[in-house]
């Protein structure tokens, strides 16, 4: 996926909830636009958020690496 892709999914109205697949295997779920932050190459996903919604810690996911991307609720994924 691209960064536009992920420009779209963070963007939209409404958010839809996401996990991004990774090449290894790994998951990691999106469920508010502002726990994912964008750099060219990479996407950040802020993990272990304590009540307030403030992440302990982020995972680095390269663009590259990402295989699927799947709206959380549905059966319905995207493809690389």
């Amino acid at each position: 996926m691209t960064v536009r892709d992920f420009k779209d999914l963070l963007g939209s109205q409404p958010f839809q909830p996401f996990r991004v697949v990774m090449s290894s295997g790994e998951a990691y779920e999106v469920r508010h636009p502002e726990m994912a932050w964008l750099t060219r190459t990479n996407l950040f996903v802020g993990i272990d958020a304590d009540s307030g919604g403030v992440p302990g810690r982020a995972k680095m996911c390269s663009l590259l690496h990402v295989t699927v991307v799947e709206p959380l609720g549905t059966s319905d994924t995207t493809t690389k």
